[in-house]
């Protein structure tokens, strides 16, 4: 009989807004998941897959790899690295994935602020370039305010990444 009270328990409970919001997890990249016209075919993807892939990220990263804001956002000067096939899968976070207005980016922000557990690989690794992609555009912005804000959360990102390493 008491088992049938603990079951009513877990339902009336599993079924309230407050229980479903704890249990919900929020995507900090919603447009992984979407499929774009015209993109390289994936779904949620990644770049990072072994420690060569990571040696790799490092050798564009050198090379001087610049991430945009406008269409074909992604820049690696070394026509060599730029023509390997495993760079199209980061021409495509970088360019459908990352979230690149200031306003998506706190929003980033502002979710990982309130996060309680690490970072999945994916995101972790989409958060790191969101860092790259901030800390590239500071010098573009002219307007001391703008300025401001884009230092803000490129300070934030950084803290979001130190605590997510030291908590895992």
């Amino acid at each position: 009989m008491a088992w049938r009270w603990w079951a009513l328990f877990a339902v009336v409970y599993l079924s309230s807004p407050q229980a479903a919001a704890r249990h919900h997890r929020k995507a900090l990249y919603p447009s992984a998941n979407w499929i774009k016209r015209g993109a390289y075919s994936l779904i949620n993807p990644t770049f990072l897959h072994s420690e060569e892939d990571t040696k790799l990220l490092f050798e564009i990263l050198l090379a001087g790899m610049q991430i945009r804001g406008e269409e074909r956002s992604l820049l690696i000067p070394d026509e060599e690295l730029a023509s390997l096939s495993s760079v199209k899968k980061l021409a495509v976070i970088c360019e459908d994935v990352l979230p690149k207005k200031l306003s998506d980016i706190r929003r980033l922000m502002a979710d990982l602020a309130q996060r309680r557990q690490p970072l999945s690989w994916q995101d972790f690794e989409r958060t790191v370039l969101t860092l790259v992609y901030t800390s590239q555009m500071l010098p573009q912005i002219s307007n001391p305010h703008q300025k401001e804000m884009w230092m803000e959360t490129l300070v934030h990102l950084a803290r979001a990444l130190q605590r997510d390493i030291g908590a895992s």
